[in-house]
């Protein structure tokens, strides 16, 4: 049985990375922090309808230095990770708070690489694991307003390009799949009228899905992607990068 690990499972996009591969077959490790109650129903819906796979809840607060080793050692078997948590502040640079500096460090980029670090063995047993970052466009194009948020995206495709070197013959892959505009909760912090003057900027018009991030994601599990590594696929509707 194929297990994955998907952080920040009660967010849109882990959501439908979730939803996808419990139809596909994997069972599922679903860490949280806050959002118990939606972690809670989303494994209940799965469990109803993949009764033969396992859902498990993973609580764990990313920003607490011991979090990845409290992830780590509720897992068994594991043949990906996928990193899908994670948010923004909005606001000049010269303004942000130092603390929250810290704390979107640690969550997004930090924790992250240390759990990588902790998990590398059971990947690499399996001779095809998989490690997905979910990125940003502002990662590669940066963004005014959102410079923490943007720096923090860029260094996680540095690191896939650099470690996806390390562990390629274990036959391990480090991707990124960094999305453009995409409707999600986190998006929900801007007003109407600027949800739509960034949707006029897109090619293709609108905010992507969640749905159309998670295909991408899962895509990159797939034994068909064991040749791509150390890549970020930009999934923008034609925007930015």
């Amino acid at each position: 049985m194929k297990w994955a690990l998907v952080c920040g499972a009660s967010g849109d996009i882990g959501t439908a990375v979730a939803r996808r591969l419990a139809a596909q077959g994997w069972s599922l490790y679903l860490h949280y922090h806050t959002g118990k109650d939606r972690i809670t129903a989303l494994t209940t819906e799965l469990q109803e309808q993949y009764s033969r796979q396992d859902f498990l809840p993973v609580a764990a607060d990313l920003s607490e230095i011991d979090a990845a080793a409290t992830i780590a050692n509720q897992l068994f078997g594991l043949d990906a990770v996928i990193f899908a948590q994670g948010t923004t502040e909005y606001g000049l640079f010269h303004d942000s708070d130092p603390g929250r500096f810290a704390s979107m460090l640690r969550v997004q980029l930090q924790t992250p690489l240390r759990l990588v670090q902790l998990v590398e063995e059971k990947l690499a047993q399996r001779q095809h694991g998989r490690i997905v970052f979910v990125g940003s466009v502002y990662g590669g194009a940066g963004s005014a307003m959102e410079v923490t948020y943007s720096t923090i995206k860029g260094a996680l495709s540095a690191f896939a390009r650099a470690y996806s070197q390390e562990v390629a013959a274990t036959g391990i892959t480090v991707n990124v799949v960094a999305p453009g505009a995409v409707d999600t909760r986190m998006n929900a912090m801007f007003d109407d009228e600027t949800r739509a003057a960034v949707a006029a900027d897109v090619p293709a018009g609108r905010f992507a899905t969640p749905q159309e991030i998670a295909y991408w994601i899962t895509g990159l599990l797939q034994p068909e992607a064991q040749y791509m590594t150390g890549q970020t696929l930009y999934v923008t509707g034609g925007w930015l990068k």
